[in-house]
């Protein structure tokens, strides 16, 4: 749902009205996020505004057959509450709301034609009769809260003494794909009704702004879109009470949803202490981050990531004929029969593409968003961190998210990194990254998710092989449950089921990634052990190299077609793991060769290829102007990337010099978490600084995990100095994010590599959210 609170800036028609209508930043809300939300049933989401000083709850309520007592079933209907309150009592308080529906497809929208409907609009609850082949007869009703403050007395009151009290609507025939721009029809509807009053007043004495912008009561001929709008509610000078109302959305099958005001209140109460409970289950916050505010805090973390899921469709923008000026499409001939046997043998020849930039499509995405209102759309690169936190909610939901991108896989392997369907989306996108390339990879973040569920499925087998050792029934249907989000989980057939549903994909996917991003090695004379891993981001300007995720993090310049990154060639060591993993899982032996084979590889020649003595560090590669392989180390992130992802050995000589790196102050230490980039790095703060010093929490969550996971609990000389590392950080970390949260209202895309404030887009409850994962130690 879209919530509209009119704010004029001026009484006068000819000067601008803002309409709030999305939550953008520069709304400069005082916050807003969800602080419950189930992902199946219920959420309570919170909107502060403190510059038209009022508070807007809203809460949603999947309503069940069975909860409305109905014998045989019946279709599930919805509740969303309204309530909004002033936060200053002694300030003015003008809030006017606007509540849209819109249906796209074959189907009406229509008033009741019992409804009461005057001049000034309708008289008492609105209710709306609907149709379309997905979801049958229905009826929509909104019906105000009974304590709504409503009664406004300002400037010619008695002219508009009915207008406060009644609902004005708008509707218009919007195309299909269009009625997103619901904004611009409101916009429309309003400024008709204030030219008409306008002139019977003139700009020297209008009326009260509440009276003036209102929608103008008329419906055009085949409307899909009905607008609603409640006026006057809150204070006038000073006081004013609390306002609000409920939208119900029932079937036509006789289970409509008849509560009353007070019984939906108890309803909501009732799933609001069964969300506390879940979420003390799910995420056991330890006793130093148990008192109330922090509990808020990682509640309010964890329900604006669930309330950041949601459901994309449409075309999208694809050039499968670009590539860079020194990108080289001659695959490298293999010296070793042996390292060359395992290219796989299915793999098919890319057919000649179109040339220049095509629509596609359509398809469809279910995906967690980064940012609800600055990235409203799926990210491959984000999506693996989202569904740490996810899949520990609830686990069937954080598959569906990962089964939905793996459909995505086309028939060479690609899935476009950004998921940009529909005009909705594409406005939110300059035209210049609108295009995707199927030559274009991005971190694979997405193994990260098949990587934990691999974990707790073997944690539950194991689980379930002490049971029968100890004597407990160990029968499988006995362990299925009623909880669908751990259905996935408890049924083994349903898991075996699940992963040979998406393997195929994966694979393809896997052996793309693997194809597209090979780097040179005979070429430039380079003779490592593995004649066949290493890898190169495709994609680079001389400024930016946006596939790998870091955008304007530091690299080689310029661009050469003989670099190897050795952030990318730690990713495709961490994917063969996992697809070993997914494989020993099933059982598919020869694929589990394979995989171990190019892990094995990545492994030698991230220490040949990428380790620089002089630097003490894993650097990216390049070729200089005598054709020699050098090292481009600028330390930082990349550079750790081998020990994000677990690739060095306890024991080994290097890890202490990466430690060291981390730890030093006048490197990537800081109060606040791990910089990206070192102090010491000429480009330390420079250009853009999107990646050349911030703190961000993604990144951080990985280094501790490889604390927590590896370093901590393998013995090894260093061992003791990473539990050091990871105690420390962990709390800067969280304080830092927690401390910005309070003092900000919101959580970060990034935070400032000096002084830990928070930068960029917000609220930014996609990977920043991993703090409540951190708290709770969850890696």
């Amino acid at each position: 749902m879209l919530y509209h609170i009119l704010r004029p800036h001026h009484i006068y028609i000819y000067h601008v009205i803002e309409i709030r209508h999305t939550c953008e930043q520069s709304d400069s809300l005082t916050s807003y996020a969800y602080t419950q939300h189930d992902g199946r049933t219920y959420s309570s989401q919170e909107l502060v505004d403190g510059k038209n000083n009022v508070k807007i709850v809203t809460k949603f309520l999947r309503v069940r057959a069975q909860e409305r007592g109905l014998e045989g079933g019946g279709s599930d209907g919805w509740v969303v509450r309204v309530r909004g309150e002033v936060i200053d009592p002694g300030k003015i308080s003008r809030t006017s709301l606007i509540y849209h529906f819109g249906l796209e497809g074959l189907g009406e929208l229509r008033l009741d034609s019992d409804l009461e409907v005057g001049e000034e609009g309708i008289e008492g609850d609105v209710v709306l009769i609907g149709s379309s082949v997905e979801l049958g007869d229905f009826r929509i009703r909104i019906v105000d809260h009974p304590d709504s403050a409503r009664d406004l007395r300002a400037r010619h009151h008695a002219d508009f003494v009915d207008s406060t009290t009644r609902t004005t609507f708008a509707g218009a025939a919007i195309p299909d794909g269009d009625v997103w721009r619901v904004k611009d029809m409101v916009n429309q509807a309003i400024i008709q009704k204030a030219g008409s009053i306008m002139q019977r007043y003139g700009p020297e004495n209008p009326p009260d702004p509440a009276y003036l912008f209102r929608l103008n009561n008329v419906i055009q001929p085949g409307a899909n879109v009905l607008a609603f709008q409640k006026v006057g509610v809150g204070a006038d000078v000073s006081g004013g009470g609390p306002w609000g109302f409920d939208v119900f959305f029932e079937k036509l099958d006789g289970s409509s949803v008849d509560w009353d005001y007070d019984t939906l209140s108890q309803a909501f109460a009732a799933k609001s202490a069964a969300y506390d409970k879940k979420f003390a289950s799910a995420f056991d916050l330890p006793e130093e981050y148990s008192s109330d505010e922090y509990v808020r805090f990682a509640q309010e973390m964890t329900a604006s990531m669930i309330g950041g899921i949601g459901y994309f469709q449409g075309e999208s923008i694809v050039d499968r004929s670009f590539k860079q000026s020194y990108d080289d499409d001659e695959d490298e001939e293999e010296e070793d029969e042996d390292e060359d046997e395992d290219e796989d043998a299915d793999e098919k020849p890319i057919a000649s593409k179109p040339k220049g930039p095509a629509m596609v499509g359509p398809t469809e995405l279910f995906t967690a968003t980064p940012s609800r209102s600055f990235f409203p759309r799926g990210f491959y690169w984000d999506e693996g961190f989202h569904l740490a936190i996810i899949a520990d909610w609830d686990n069937d939901i954080a598959l569906d998210i990962l089964k939905s991108w793996f459909d995505l896989v086309d028939d060479d392997g690609w899935v476009a990194r950004e998921q940009i369907l529909g005009a909705e989306a594409r406005s939110k996108v300059p035209t210049e990254f609108q295009t995707q390339y199927p030559s274009y990879a991005n971190p694979p973040t997405l193994v990260l998710a098949l990587t934990k569920y691999i974990a707790k499925l073997k944690a539950q087998t194991d689980t379930n092989l002490l049971d029968s050792q100890l004597g407990f029934n160990n029968d499988v249907q006995l362990k299925e449950t009623d909880d669908i989000a751990d259905a996935h989980l408890n049924n083994p057939d349903l898991a075996e089921s699940y992963l040979r549903s998406i393997y195929p994909a994966l694979r393809r996917h896997y052996l793309w990634f693997r194809r597209t991003q090979k780097g040179q090695l005979r070429e430039w004379n380079r003779r490592p052990k593995s004649k066949t891993e290493a890898y190169r981001w495709r994609g680079r300007t001389d400024e930016h190299v946006l596939t790998s995720g870091l955008d304007d993090y530091p690299r080689a310049k310029p661009p050469h077609s003989g670099e190897l990154h050795v952030d990318l060639m730690s990713w495709v060591g961490f994917f063969a793991r996992t697809m070993g993993e997914v494989a020993e899982y099933l059982d598919e032996a020869d694929d589990l060769k394979e995989y171990r084979k190019h892990e094995r590889g990545v492994l030698a020649n991230l220490d040949e290829l990428h380790w620089s003595e002089e630097d003490k560090a894993y650097c990216d590669v390049t070729v200089d102007e005598d054709d020699e392989s050098v090292h481009v180390c600028h330390k930082g992130y990349v550079t750790l990337f081998p020990f994000f992802l677990q690739h060095i050995p306890s024991n080994s000589s290097h890890l202490k010099d990466i430690l060291d790196l981390m730890r030093s102050p006048a490197h990537l230490w800081s109060p606040y978490g791990l910089r990206s980039l070192s102090m010491t790095d000429p480009n330390f703060g420079q250009g853009e600084n999107y990646w050349k010093g911030p703190i961000w929490i993604q990144m951080n969550w990985l280094a501790l995990k490889a604390l927590s996971d590896k370093y901590t609990k393998e013995p090894g000389p260093h061992q003791q100095l990473a539990i050091e590392i990871y105690k420390e950080l962990r709390a800067n970390v969280v304080e830092n994010v927690f401390k910005e949260w309070k003092r900000t209202g919101y959580l970060w895309e990034q935070y400032d590599a000096k002084n830990g404030e928070g930068r960029r887009s917000h609220p930014f409850t996609g990977w920043t959210a991993l703090v409540v994962m951190i708290m709770t130690e969850r890696y």
